[in-house]
């Protein structure tokens, strides 16, 4: 493999890993935070996709942006609404929310499952012209996607110091307690899993613009996508303080990505990158548990074969 190949191979899996990395932080958001495994990810991420294709479509992508985190806000209130004002377990509403956004999503691409917008201004065709007289022009989809994790990044960091924030996070380890402070926690849960599906909803209009193309099955995937760069990230930051947290979780979601692209590369068969992806999350999962239980592994091995020597 060449050394430009190498460097091409690197830059997408950049530039779709910052991009993924908006939904990671929204999972870290509502499920390492509040502890809320939202099932809802993969509409919520494709509802972001197809308001932003279809408001992108009648000429104003930038406009796109806050009407596709407005549409994640709504999913993420419906969800949240299901869970703490009509009884619905947690993950049985994030699956009833996901079903039903299919049809939604339906409606929204007007009773189709394609949208292209190859003929449509998009945020990225407006940052190549504005970089293409700079050292960044090739690289304008990696500027975009970066600028838009850094400014949701910091605003995250930002308002988990808040008061709301840290109400969010006690809700997460504790309600009772929270409740015993006189907070609500079902606001908390409210806020939380609305702000968190507005980020999965940014991520996945900014994928439909990138692209330049939305399917209704551009979601899918997503869930597992999240949890395992999620985990990957915890490996590496999980236990240091938030801002470096976050910035674990970006590093999750492009090394996740980096074995992505790479199996592409390899000639993998489409039908095979799934099972690549359940075996990402299966070792992200176990390598730390493996980790603890190594010690105590090496010193049976050592008491097995120490016996047999003498």
């Amino acid at each position: 493999m060449s050394l430009g190949s190498v460097l091409t191979l690197l830059q997408t899996a950049s530039e779709l890993g910052l991009i993924s990395a908006l939904t990671v932080l929204a999972l870290y958001l509502s499920y390492s935070m509040l502890n809320v495994c939202d099932l809802s990810t993969d509409g919520c991420f494709t509802l972001g996709a197809t308001v932003g294709a279809v408001v992108t479509l009648s000429g104003h992508p930038f406009l796109a942006i806050p009407a596709a985190m407005a549409a994640g806000v709504s999913s993420g209130f419906i969800t949240a609404f299901l869970q703490t004002k009509m009884g619905v377990n947690s993950l049985l509403a994030g699956i009833i929310v996901n079903t039903a956004l299919y049809s939604v999503n339906i409606a929204v691409m007007g009773s189709s499952s394609i949208l292209n917008m190859n003929s449509s201004e998009t945020v990225f065709t407006k940052a190549r012209d504005l970089l293409s007289n700079t050292p960044f022009k090739e690289q304008y989809k990696l500027v975009v996607a970066a600028i838009a994790v850094i400014a949701v990044g910091v605003l995250l960091a930002l308002f988990l110091r808040t008061r709301l924030g840290l109400a969010i996070r006690a809700t997460g380890n504790n309600p009772d307690m929270v409740r015993s402070s006189s907070i609500n926690p079902v606001f908390t849960t409210i806020i939380g899993l609305c702000i968190a599906n507005s980020f999965t909803a940014l991520s996945g209009c900014l994928l439909a613009q990138s692209q330049k193309s939305v399917n209704i099955d551009i979601g899918t995937g997503m869930v597992t996508i999240a949890l395992a760069s999620l985990l990957i990230g915890n490996v590496f930051l999980g236990r240091k303080k938030i801002p470096l947290q976050i910035v674990g979780m970006v590093l999750g979601a492009f090394i996740f990505r980096l074995v992505y692209t790479v199996a592409l590369r390899f000639d993998m068969p489409a039908f095979m990158l799934k099972f690549v992806s359940s075996v990402i999350v299966i070792a992200a999962i176990s390598i730390p548990y493996l980790k603890t239980r190594f010690p105590l592994f090496k010193r049976r091995l050592k008491q097995r074969f120490g016996r047999r020597a003498m």
